[in-house]
């Protein structure tokens, strides 16, 4: 078997020089060698296919931005640009990790020192507990168990020796298994927008050769999906927390920065953002900032109220053409379903079903739309 090389084939495209007819035996053995291969491939690959899934993402999110950015600087389009997209995504990824690290080290810092304190003379019983019913046995007990020099430390060692060791190891595999993935899926990035023209080329050739241009109906409307998912919730979610966050500052809730950030990620989810709400809320009601505690109550509701039930449907619902409905149960299903990533699976899927299933029942135009026909209701 031989290829021409008349460039003015499409990409991807073989032309042979002789026969190449295959029997019907000869189409179903090589139907089910494919059918092993892809099983073998997900299979081989299927640590690495969560990974393999973001860099989808991340490229159909940042496609429009980085193909304005090569059509006015073509010559950087095969490693400038791709670098650089690597680098801003690394730090939109690294930069919360820093913001919620530095006060968090802060109060490790202060809880290490109370703790040595504790240890040293002891927890005092709270006042409150005299006044429960049998307080002083309550009382007691505590002085006994908890107000002793050193037997805190007692108490907590098979703890500290036991779980705390075993929780530590799984969340240090864990969080090593995250970068390697993370690590991943930026050099998934990079290749892809480095090769995006060839990749796409060769992606419109396969997807027409099996599916004819139905193929290419259901792949846009996936993208726009994605798209639509990515400012419903990305966007969004970062809009909420911005807002919240200055909310925050003002109310004097204690790392506003921080609240504002878990807030906006927290957000992405629809309804998400109210456990941000309700932690900040309450931490001001400890710090006896009733007023301040219910203006941020009332006003985090407000505003994930109109996020939720006006902002979001507009973003999601026009890309994708589906009742918010269906887009809050492929969020939410995604995220039991899949993780994380399931925020922007899940709402493409159903994209996907539901533009077939339009053009199945004739209500859209469409390469798999059936001759039109009338219902005839009987009686």
């Amino acid at each position: 078997m031989t290829t021409s090389d008349d460039n003015s084939a499409s990409a991807g495209t073989w032309l042979r020089s002789g026969e190449s007819a295959m029997t019907p035996g000869q189409k179903y053995a090589c139907l089910v060698a494919v059918l092993l291969l892809i099983l073998g491939a997900l299979f081989t690959l299927r640590e690495f296919l969560p990974a393999l899934t973001w860099t989808v993402i991340f490229a159909i999110a940042l496609w429009p931005l980085f193909q304005r950015l090569a059509q006015r600087w073509p010559g950087h389009r095969k490693a400038l640009l791709p670098g650089l997209f690597v680098v801003g995504v690394t730090i939109i990824f690294v930069l919360p990790i820093i913001v919620i690290a530095v006060p968090l080290a802060a109060d490790a810092h202060a809880a290490l020192q109370w703790w040595q304190q504790v240890r040293q003379s002891g927890i005092a019983p709270p006042e409150l507990l005299m006044r429960l019913p049998h307080g002083a046995q309550l009382t007691a007990m505590w002085e006994q168990q908890l107000g002793q020099p050193e037997q805190i430390s007692v108490l907590t060692k098979g703890a500290i020796h036991g779980g705390g060791a075993k929780v530590a190891g799984v969340i240090g595999r864990e969080t090593i298994h995250r970068l390697v993935l993370f690590g991943f899926m930026l050099l998934g990035l990079f290749f892809f927008l480095r090769g995006s023209e060839d990749v796409l080329k060769q992606l419109k050739v396969g997807s027409r050769r099996a599916f004819g241009s139905a193929g290419e109906d259901v792949a846009q409307q996936i993208i726009s999906s994605v798209h639509g998912t990515v400012n419903g919730l990305v966007l969004v979610g970062l809009g909420e927390g911005l807002l919240l966050g200055l909310a925050y500052l003002a109310a004097g809730v204690p790392h506003p920065t921080l609240f504002g950030l878990l807030t906006a990620i927290l957000a992405m989810v629809p309804f998400g953002a109210a456990v941000a709400i309700i932690v900040a809320t309450l931490a001001l009601l400890a710090q006896g900032k009733i007023v301040a505690g219910i203006i941020i109550l009332v006003l985090g509701i407000v505003v994930t109220f109109v996020a939720d039930h006006f902002i979001r449907p507009v973003l999601i619902g026009g890309a994708t053409r589906l009742p918010f409905i269906w887009v809050l149960l492929g969020i939410l299903g995604g995220v039991t379903a899949w993780g994380l990533v399931g925020l922007f699976v899940g709402p493409a899927i159903m994209a996907a079903l539901i533009l077939i299933w339009r053009e199945w029942i004739g209500a859209e135009k469409g390469p798999i739309n059936p001759e039109s026909f009338e219902i005839v209701d009987e009686i």
